[in-house]
């Protein structure tokens, strides 16, 4: 299921969050609409914890993570740092990395196998992305734009790239993630698609901007409907019977 919601009237609710399938990861400050969406869909599956980083609420777009671990830029105090390792589950691996490309959550796009990054990350980066995160990585571009975590987001089960994408493109980044891709947008139109959403294996938060097409072919892609419609058919199916015999 997608849920619409924002962030301090701001529509780019991947910008103050994070979401991955063994936690959720929500800035501080936001209005209680905010938190408790998160905490209706997720709370009774996994932890969701308000954070900042560096000091700063964009945490979305600062840090990157998978359910094995999440890697943190330099600015990160002590303090933010202990608190995150306190709160996150113990199987998830918490390390602050010295990398000169801070923003972390532009610069890397992955999900629980593989991670597309930035074509300029430092070699021991690389190595501690497929180390903490336990991932495949590939140095990517997505639509001719080297920010590929602004640009592209990916669950394990699908995922949605800038609009722009050509088909060949698409086809690679495909085969690469071993996961279907649709180009598309959120928040009518932006085509920055991590800042407008933030996506797992069973759900999406999108911004109150998203247009209900927008909608479809994110519930479609990343497979959050499944289950649910052939139960509704069936229930159909047994009326109509029922109301021949």
């Amino acid at each position: 299921m997608a849920t619409r919601i924002q962030f301090e009237n701001n529509c780019e609710v991947g910008v103050f969050s994070k979401l991955t399938n063994a936690y959720c990861l929500v800035a501080i400050g936001g209005s209680e609409n905010f938190y408790s969406a998160f905490e209706a869909e997720l709370a009774d599956v996994i932890p969701v914890v308000k954070t900042s980083i560096g000091g700063t609420r964009i945490i979305g777009r600062l840090c990157v993570g998978n359910k094995n671990g999440l890697l943190l830029p330099h600015t990160t105090t002590d303090q933010e740092l202990q608190h995150l390792r306190n709160c996150l589950p113990d199987q998830v691996v918490v390390q602050r990395i010295d990398e000169r490309l801070s923003a972390l959550g532009n610069c890397i796009a992955c999900n629980d196998h593989v991670a597309l990054t930035h074509p300029d990350l430092d070699k021991e980066t690389e190595e501690l992305i497929a180390d903490v995160l336990g991932v495949e990585v590939f140095r990517q571009t997505i639509a001719g734009n080297i920010l590929v975590g602004s640009y592209c987001t990916f669950s394990n089960r699908g995922g949605l790239v800038h609009p722009h994408t050509s088909i060949e493109d698409l086809d690679e980044l495909s085969t690469l993630l071993q996961v279907p891709l649709v180009a598309g947008t959120v928040n009518r139109g932006s085509e920055v698609i991590a800042a407008g959403m933030t996506v797992n294996d069973w759900t999406a938060f999108c911004g109150s901007d998203t247009t209900a097409t927008e909608l479809s072919v994110i519930e479609s892609v990343f497979k959050l409907r499944e289950g649910q419609p052939t139960a509704i058919v069936d229930d159909m199916r047994k009326s109509l019977i029922d109301s021949y015999v």
